[in-house]
């Protein structure tokens, strides 16, 4: 189940800015290292080594996917980088069902109008993480309306978790009409 954390913006930026720059030089220190090997062992002096550069470069790219993935992945100087990645994962998935869902809401479906909240409120997260705000702006009129009908239903507007079954969900009972 992901649940939507409270994360200070200017922080969040700050410490995957951090993260991203770490990852960088270590793709670039392996790319080179890498590269600079494999032309030393297998290639000709003189002569041109760009598949053995090229292949460095790929190889350097391939531990550093792995160790991100592997090891990096649990690490604390991580977690904000980590976080980000999943709540834009969640909002996809949302948004790959996202006609079920407008269909679900369209009849009232509880489920798909919670679903609808949860997105809502992460894609407002993403987007203040992110500090686009123009974009966020856009949207905040269909944000108000579709809290307003859910507070007239008396549902629970403070959705901070995404049930996964809420998409499987969804998308039978849109499937079926």
């Amino acid at each position: 189940m992901f649940e939507i954390k409270q994360l200070n913006p200017e922080e969040y930026r700050q410490q995957t800015r951090r993260s991203t720059i770490i990852i960088v030089v270590i793709f670039l220190l392996l790319g080179m290292l890498l590269s600079s090997t494999a032309v030393l062992l297998f290639g000709e002096p003189g002569g041109d080594n760009f598949r053995w550069n090229l292949g460095g470069i790929i190889a350097g790219l391939l531990l550093t996917v792995a160790l991100v993935r592997l090891k990096f992945w649990q690490q604390p100087w991580m977690a904000p980088a980590v976080y980000g990645w999943q709540l834009k994962r969640r909002l996809m998935s949302i948004t790959n069902v996202m006609h079920h869902l407008t269909a679900g809401v369209t009849a009232q479906d509880q489920t798909a109008m919670k679903l609808l909240r949860f997105y809502h409120l992460g894609l407002t997260q993403m987007h203040q993480l992110d500090g686009n705000s123009s974009a966020l702006s856009q949207m905040v009129a269909e944000i108000n309306r579709h809290k307003e009908s859910m507070e007239a239903r008396g549902m629970n507007t403070e959705l901070k978790q995404m049930n996964p079954a809420w998409l499987a969900t969804v998308k039978k009972a849109n499937a079926a009409r």
